[in-house]
């Protein structure tokens, strides 16, 4: 009833939102800005947040998704006047971290693994196995480059140079990203950029993030012993719950797995 009485003071209220899985246009459980865009707009406008934390728990994925979810967060955050902080679980990786770049300031746990500004692009070829089997792969284009990169053609030369220069010109938008939330920050390691990653603490030495902390301590210390806490979290639906998936989502499960393998997780 506190709330209806007029004059009285509320103790601070802090939105919550979680960031956790692969980076992706494609399953029901990746991060994509199509999905979250709701829950961060209602986690910015509702109810007047003192600030947005991010719990973020990411190996990445896609540089596009992450890019619109990052935007989406900043764009608010300066609309709302609301200072963002964000604190990483076990990784904020690539596109995870390209996350925690939108908040104000980055917190990590010791072992939190953090890092990897780079673009990937990983697939597999079966030339060799469909020949095997007797099966032609028959494609016609009406240009070039309309097959690049089948999977069930030889590698091409062309086509793998076309390739790097594709990744190469995300990777320097990914590194001017890095640079405008934190370049006054950063030390001048030479392999920050070239993919490599940290554990929390050796982060902090590189100025990838500002301290060790976790999210209750910290926001307890900024905003007060009764600081509370409103969580934003997407609702898994019922065949989800229920531990039923499609065969997207199958397959999408072992990729994000493969993600946080990469980091040891």
């Amino acid at each position: 009833m506190k709330h209806l009485i007029p004059f009285t003071k509320s103790e601070p209220m802090v939105a919550v939102i979680r960031l956790q899985g692969s980076i992706g246009a494609g399953g029901r459980s990746q991060l994509n800005d199509q999905a979250l865009g709701p829950l961060i707009d209602k986690a910015f406008k509702k109810s007047k947040p003192a600030a947005v934390a991010l719990v973020i728990n990411s190996p990445g994925g896609s540089p596009v998704q992450s890019s619109l979810i990052a935007a989406r967060i900043r764009r608010l955050a300066e609309e709302h006047a609301v200072p963002v902080h964000a604190f990483v679980e076990d990784v904020a990786a690539s596109g995870g971290y390209w996350l925690a770049l939108a908040a104000d300031d980055i917190w990590v746990d010791r072992g939190s693994v953090v890092g990897s500004i780079g673009v990937i692009s990983a697939g597999f070829g079966a030339p060799v196995f469909l020949a095997r089997q007797g099966i032609e792969r028959r494609v016609h284009t009406s240009v070039k480059s309309k097959s690049m990169m089948d999977p069930f053609l030889p590698e091409k030369k062309e086509d793998v140079a076309r390739l790097r220069t594709i990744l190469e010109q995300m990777h320097e938008g990914f590194v001017d990203y890095v640079l405008s939330r934190r370049g006054d920050k950063l030390t001048d390691e030479k392999d920050i950029f070239t993919g490599e990653f940290w554990l929390g603490r050796r982060a902090i030495e590189l100025g990838l993030v500002d301290g060790e902390a976790h999210m209750m301590p910290k926001l307890k210390q900024l905003y007060g012993e009764k600081v509370r806490i409103r969580k934003y979290e997407r609702r898994r639906g019922m065949f989800s719950r229920l531990g039923a998936t499609l065969a997207n989502d199958a397959v999408s499960a072992i990729e994000e797995r493969a993600d946080y393998a990469r980091y040891g997780l």
